[in-house]
């Protein structure tokens, strides 16, 4: 895929005619996976390359920062995702106050007509652009007449009776409705930072975890969850904890993500963790089991996580029972 950070180098190097759409694409989830199906068959039926724009920073942090999401899929990721999805050109543009003064119409003549060769264009119902978000699919249409281009305008995506949406997948997320979530996005949310070094605290007292990096953008709601953990290249069924460890009266307050690996006896008889540091990690969010609490005593505390291990297998075990074929 070929990736362009800015609109000189667009003028640079033009792309030639292009299928695309536009948007901030939080989540690449499965609306989006849709609509960059439909651009992606389109751009081989004319010739034409299959494009992308988006923005960084989201559009939100420039304009009302105060009210802007967290991120479900920071740009790597959403890098990742849409190449994934077919795209071969994403322009990333930078996202300023000037970019958010132009009119719908200069947007459209200036940015995806003149610079991207736009040939057909793809958005869904509520896609909104140019100053003040004036634009709406409506204008869009106009001046797809007016300019020469194509355009279709996807309906919403409905899956178990809930429209797929950014902000719908946040709310989820937030609340620990994580399965729910990963129903919408068509694949188990997930973060990605990597492994930093803890107190010691859980392998002295309880059981041993990797504790991911300071991470700023989504987490889900504070608890306990069934999730798989890729770390230096190979993945685990774990059970992870979002907290602020509120056993160790002694500990910051500070939110943390805690991993414990399942079948990781290396890992469980290290008195250091110091060869995961800086390790890339990878939490994919699966199934909530409960609220993070208060024990009486780590003693009590580690009876738990043995529960929620217990728990946590017995979820793999349907899981696999479930995809597995019938003889």
């Amino acid at each position: 895929m070929r990736l362009l950070h800015s609109l000189a180098e667009l003028e640079a190097a033009p792309p030639g005619p292009t299928v695309l759409s536009v948007g901030n694409f939080d989540g690449v989830h499965r609306a989006h996976q849709r609509l960059l199906a439909a651009v992606v068959a389109e751009a081989r039926a004319r010739g034409a390359m299959p494009a992308v724009l988006t923005f960084e920073p989201h559009p939100l942090r420039i304009l009302r920062p105060d009210s802007a999401p967290p991120l479900i899929t920071p740009l790597p990721e959403k890098i990742r995702l849409l190449a994934a999805c077919g795209v071969e050109l994403l322009v990333v543009l930078p996202f300023s106050r000037d970019l958010s003064l132009l009119s719908p119409r200069e947007f459209v003549g200036d940015i995806l007509v003149t610079r991207l060769g736009a040939r057909a264009v793809h958005e869904g119902q509520g896609f909104r652009f140019g100053h003040r978000q004036a634009g709406d699919s409506a204008a869009l249409a106009e001046l797809a007449a007016e300019f020469g281009f194509a355009l279709t305008v996807h309906a919403p995506v409905v899956v178990r009776g809930q429209v797929v949406s950014s902000s719908r997948i946040r709310t989820l997320v937030a609340a620990g409705a994580v399965a729910r979530a990963g129903r919408l996005l068509g694949r188990p949310f997930a973060v990605r930072q990597s492994v930093v070094s803890g107190r010691g605290v859980g392998r002295r007292l309880t059981v041993p975890t990797m504790n991911l990096g300071p991470y700023s953008e989504l987490l889900p709601a504070q608890g306990v969850y069934v999730t798989r953990t890729s770390v230096a290249g190979r993945r685990f069924d774990s059970v992870t904890n979002v907290g602020t460890r509120p056993t160790f009266a002694d500990a910051p307050p500070a939110l943390a993500v805690e991993s414990h690996l399942l079948d990781f006896a290396p890992l469980a008889l290290q008195p250091d963790p110091s060869p995961f540091d800086q390790a890339p990690m990878e939490i994919a969010f699966l199934h909530r089991l409960r609220e993070e609490r208060r024990f009486a005593s780590p003693a009590l505390l580690r009876e738990q996580i043995l529960a929620d291990v217990a728990r946590a297998r017995r979820y793999f075990a349907r899981r696999a029972r479930r995809q597995c074929p019938p003889e």
